[in-house]
């Protein structure tokens, strides 16, 4: 299987470098070392995912379409946590608060790339060292993360990272899925295996219960079209404009176990997701059409994709109901999470 490369432009940091992964049917997955993003998912001659077509879109604000999210992905109250008595001020982002590993977190960085190809398989190994104090955390971070597309349409992303210091560490994507390659994600059947979730309070922040999702909008256990209650008056659901939520993954145990589906009722496709994570996020594009830019300009839609991030709870160095993503000096952290397209 072939991995071709072009250069795709100059970031202020370097030059960045689109590599394309093509398996035995055509169907491609390109990838930037500019933040690790998927830049493209195309199948059968249709795009999959948002996203910009020249890299000026991915230097411009926008909401981290398809990269690497890191060190810490969601949201930390206050721009803080405590680990060992010690307690580490974090560089804030988003109301006092830090999201998603701050304002140059993972998704803005240049990676080392090396690009690898098997019999059945094409993929792009991801590198870089995430320096002592970045964005306010303890320790020198090395993280590797491997992303492999193989003939059976399936996109796999292996995590891995090593500490000289004890730190805290949540690792996700932020591909914004439209399997339909339609204007909005609104009739696409979405099932989530949760039976529980974590609301959060006016500044988005976990309030640290567990409460369970029947008979509220958030029961997705059957399956059931996106938007039949993304406009329900739970407040919740009003305070997000839709869902920006994480589920608790039913049976989550280390091991890689189907956690969401997402089926188009037009096309017939279907993309099922599969993660070691006990956490996945629905995020429903929530922010106003125009906010930001996508491919050939164009205004980027509500509702126009909708992000399933696999990962550790939300704020969970802070909740005490919620185990701390901890990576120890010397102990090597693992993830796993694989998108298989049908």
């Amino acid at each position: 299987m072939p991995v071709t490369h072009e250069f795709w432009g100059q970031a202020p940091a370097g030059p960045v470098t689109r590599y394309m992964l093509t398996n035995a049917g055509g169907n491609a997955v390109a990838v930037l070392n500019y933040g690790g993003i998927i830049q493209s998912i195309v199948m059968d001659g249709v795009e999959l995912v948002l996203g910009c077509d020249d890299l000026q879109g991915y230097l411009e604000p926008n909401p981290s379409y398809g990269a690497i999210v890191g060190r810490y992905a969601n949201r930390i109250a206050d721009a803080r946590f405590t680990l060992d008595g010690t307690t580490y001020e974090l560089v804030a982002n988003e109301n006092g608060n830090q999201l998603h590993g701050g304002p140059e977190g993972f998704n803005g960085k240049l990676w080392e790339a090396e690009p690898f190809t098997t019999d059945t398989a094409a993929g792009v190994k991801l590198h870089r060292r995430s320096p002592d104090g970045e964005m306010g955390y303890p320790g020198n971070l090395d993280v590797t993360v491997t992303y492999t597309w193989n003939d059976d349409n399936e996109l796999r992303m292996d995590y891995a990272a090593t500490t000289d210091s004890d730190t805290v560490l949540n690792l996700t994507n932020h591909t914004y899925f439209n399997i339909g390659g339609t204007d909005t994600v609104l009739n696409q059947v979405v099932q989530i295996h949760a039976d529980r979730f974590t609301p959060v309070d006016e500044r988005q922040l976990p309030t640290g219960e567990l409460p369970i999702v029947d008979g509220t909008p958030f029961d997705f256990r059957a399956g059931k079209p996106l938007g039949r209650d993304i406009d329900a008056a739970h407040p919740q659901v009003r305070a997000a404009n839709g869902f920006d939520h994480n589920f608790v993954i039913r049976g989550s145990d280390g091991s890689l176990r189907e956690c969401a589906v997402v089926t188009d009722p037009a096309s017939g496709r279907k993309l099922r997701c599969l993660t070691t994570e006990p956490g996945v996020q629905l995020f429903t594009t929530n922010f106003p059409t125009g906010k930001y830019r996508m491919r050939g300009g164009a205004p980027t839609p509500t509702y126009g994709g909708l992000c399933l991030e696999t990962q550790h709870f939300p704020d969970a160095p802070n909740q005490e109901n919620f185990d701390t993503p901890l990576l120890k000096a010397g102990e090597t952290f693992n993830s796993t999470t694989v998108y298989c397209f049908e």
